[in-house]
Order: C-alpha cells, then structure tokens, then sequence
C-alpha cells in the first residue's frame, strides 16, 4: 500500500506492518511535489526517536523498532480518518481563515481536527460531524484530544531542550486488533512546524516542511540540522 510519503508492506507477523518512507515531498494537497534524496531516511530515524521518548512517557503508539535506516516495524492499525492539528503559536492555515496575526501565542493550545478525504481538501470538521459521520464515538474522541494535549507537553519540553519552538504539528489515530488507540504515521519536520530558538532578534528561521511549502530551499539540511541535535540530547 502507499501512502503520499511512505509505503506500507505485510510482515510475516500479520499484526505487523513495514512501514518505508520515501524521499517524496507534498505539499498543499500534493499539488506541489518534489523528491529530496536522503527525506525518508531523515523522517524515519527522526520519527523513531521521537516515539521511543513519547512511549517512555506512557503514549500509546504503533511504533516498534527500526527495521533498517528508512524503514520501521509498527503495529497494523486501522487508522482513523482524521488529521488532529494542535497550534501553540498562530500560523499557516489559521491566520489565512482569521484575524489573528502570525506569530500570535496562544494562550492555550488549540486543537484542530480535519477529515482525511482528498477529494473534500482535507475540510475542519466539528465533533458533531464527527458523531455524525460514526468516525469515532464522542469517548474515543475525547481520549484521542486528550492524548494530543500530553502530547504536546512532552513535544514542547523535548524541542525545546535542542533549541527548537514547537509552533504546531498534526496527529493521526488508529486502532490496534485489539481495539485500543494507539498514535500512528510519523513525528518529523514533515508534520511538525519548527523554530530555531538559537536565532537572534526574534528572527523566524523554519527547520521544517516549510522550507519545501515556501520555496526556501535547504530541506535536508534542516531536517539534518534536527536529527543531528536529537542525537546529540539522546
């Protein structure tokens, strides 16, 4: 099976799945797209670190262990037809469809949640849609934002412990064979908006998918510069 910037494959263990991901790079639906040797790679070490820090804090996810450089064993899942955006800091998207201005801090974390459907464009959807469509029950839904929400603490003290603002990121949720939630597809500068705090004045230098989104060339060093400061705190 493939995904926009992975490819899934069976594992002798049905309740498993390889998951490589690709040098692909998408953007704005994948209206625009390019490939940047070395990305999968740079995305899968990134991700694993991140989920073996999140797991050590007791989130549930699908994560396994490595197979190789570029690709991960992860529990099969079921995955959730939704895209859970949490924003600590007003960009992109949200100040396109408000009044609030760039660089705005929230004064608490605001959750975004999106359906996953290419052909709507990925629409905001209301809980009550949600209940609605059946996606998911109102208690799963709870459990999911609230898992988002610790996320989130987690995420901020580790980014920030190598120099980097967590300005927002987007989640995915599915569930195992046993029916649990468990978090899913990947934690890396593809869906994670991050800052250099290592710059002067106030300066927004972005170490993220941005940097592909806004045509400022140099992806894979930043995404680099990321994986060399997480090796180096780890």
């Amino acid at each position: 099976m493939k995904a926009k910037q992975k490819k899934i494959f069976t594992h002798h263990d049905l309740d498993k799945v390889k998951i490589e991901f690709k040098d692909d790079a998408t953007a704005f639906n994948a209206l625009k797209k390019e490939k940047f040797e070395g990305k999968g790679k740079l995305n899968c070490l990134i991700s694993a670190k991140i989920f073996e820090v999140l797991i050590k804090e007791n989130i549930p996810t699908h994560f396994i262990e490595l197979e190789n450089e570029n690709t991960m064993i992860a529990k099969k899942i079921q995955v959730v037809p939704l895209e859970i955006v949490l924003r600590n800091i007003a960009y992109g998207s949200l100040c396109k469809q408000t009044t609030i201005k760039p660089g705005t801090r929230l004064s608490k974390p605001l959750i975004d949640i999106y359906l996953k459907n290419d052909e709507l464009s990925d629409p905001l959807i209301t809980k009550d849609r949600i209940e609605l469509m059946n996606i998911l029950s109102s208690d799963d839904l709870d459990l999911i934002i609230n898992l988002t929400l610790k996320i989130n603490v987690i995420l901020k003290n580790f980014f920030k412990n190598i120099q980097l603002q967590l300005v927002d990121f987007k989640l995915e949720f599915g569930y195992d064979y046993e029916n649990n939630i468990l978090l899913c597809d990947e934690i890396s500068p593809d869906n994670c908006r991050l800052w250099d705090l290592k710059q002067k004045n106030d300066t927004i230098v972005s170490l993220d998918k941005d940097r592909f989104r806004n045509d400022l060339g140099g992806l894979i060093e930043a995404y680099s510069e990321i994986h060399r400061r997480i090796n180096d705190f780890l």
